[in-house]
């Protein structure tokens, strides 16, 4: 490990001198990638002198109560010495975890699909309550949102609706929330006051980079264009702007009509299809390396039910990784952070673990 460690420190050194000179300053394409690589070993430089530095201060300590007698000075050192041997302890720790693979998606911008599953209408208010909460969260974390499209039932609930997250590392959180999420609670429209059991599927995907290599011959998909219908204000109905694509290959069907414009419409609709096609060749992936989706926290099946919200009781679990908290109403108003840290702890935990059983 301290090998690579001392790589890296030469690494970044490189990459320095790298971005100094005007020649790379000028290929943005070179640039952008240089400065990412710098981005992403700096922290872990850091942390490395920050673990030097303890070990030195181990170091002279030791050398100081050798050859120290003033006792005074000697309690000193031996602080001193705990404090370093804590420090390094703290920081092979964080070292070990800032060294586990990336994701390589982690950075990436989302799209978001919530499906309404099993219990009719309920089903669909509670998919358009993950639906506000999801937004709630992403506009705490000042990320944009995007409407890609909705299918809304008269009650304010919505049986789909897809949208998009941009936002630096928007992938690596949101995409512990891929699962089924559950609702126990009394519905408003049910007289007897039984409690029932709802679902809704939430789909994280993230964005395809332009650069990544999506292939879409012409042949393989067909673009229709209608008037949009639903709740959308003036424009609805008075003009061609809703955009239907069909994906022979997959049969992936996917209709965008949130935008006044059919042009925007339309380039929603192949970011959608381009993150879904991404998604089905991570999916694949996932499947070969079937140890790599076992040692990971809720990104790989998507039937997993992950999530129980029950409101008679105020609290919600998360079943993967054992957590309940009681605060019901301040989740369902965005703030998922504590759920979202766990899952991201427990996710390296797991990574750890297995790559301490592989060393």
């Amino acid at each position: 490990m301290f090998d690579k460690l001392e790589d890296l420190v030469a690494r970044l050194e490189e990459l320095q001198d790298e971005l100094s000179n005007p020649d790379v300053a000028s290929d943005q394409v070179k640039f952008r990638n240089l400065m990412k690589e710098q981005s992403d070993l700096a922290p872990i430089v850091e942390k490395y002198l920050e673990y030097k530095g303890a070990k030195q201060t181990i170091e002279d300590s030791l050398t100081m109560l050798d050859e120290e007698n003033d006792e005074e000075l000697r309690e000193l050192a031996k602080e001193e010495l705990n404090d370093a041997k804590a420090q390094v302890e703290k920081c092979e720790q964080e070292l070990k975890i800032l060294l586990l693979p990336k994701d390589p998606n982690d950075e990436k911008n989302v799209i978001v699909e919530i499906r309404a599953g099993a219990g009719g209408d309920e089903a669909a208010l509670f998919a358009a309550e993950l639906y506000r909460m999801y937004i709630h969260y992403a506009e705490s974390r000042r990320w944009k949102c995007e409407l890609v499209s909705v299918e809304e039932i008269g009650i304010g609930g919505m049986k789909s609706v897809t949208f998009m997250v941009n936002g630096s590392g928007a992938y690596s959180v949101l995409k512990y929330e891929s699962g089924v999420h559950r609702v126990q609670r009394v519905p408003e429209t049910e007289s007897g006051g039984r409690i029932h059991t709802s679902t809704a599927s939430v789909a994280v995907l993230p964005e395809a980079d332009e650069v990544e290599e999506i292939d879409l011959p012409e042949k393989d998909y067909r673009i229709d264009v209608m008037r949009a219908s639903g709740n959308g204000g003036q424009c609805v109905n008075t003009t061609d702007s809703a955009v239907r694509l069909t994906h022979y290959p997959t049969g992936i069907v996917i209709y965008s009509q949130t935008e006044k414009s059919q042009l925007q419409n339309k380039a929603k609709a192949f970011a959608l299809l381009k993150a879904k096609l991404l998604d089905m060749e991570m999916q694949k992936r996932h499947d070969e390396e079937a140890d790599l989706r076992r040692s990971q926290v809720g990104t790989g099946d998507r039937s997993e039910k992950i999530r129980t919200y029950n409101f008679p009781q105020g609290r919600v679990t998360d079943h993967r990784i054992g957590l309940t908290l009681y605060k019901l109403d301040k989740i369902m108003n965005g703030d998922i952070q504590e759920i979202i840290d766990a899952c991201i702890a427990a996710d390296q935990a797991a990574k750890l673990s297995k790559m301490n059983e592989e060393g």
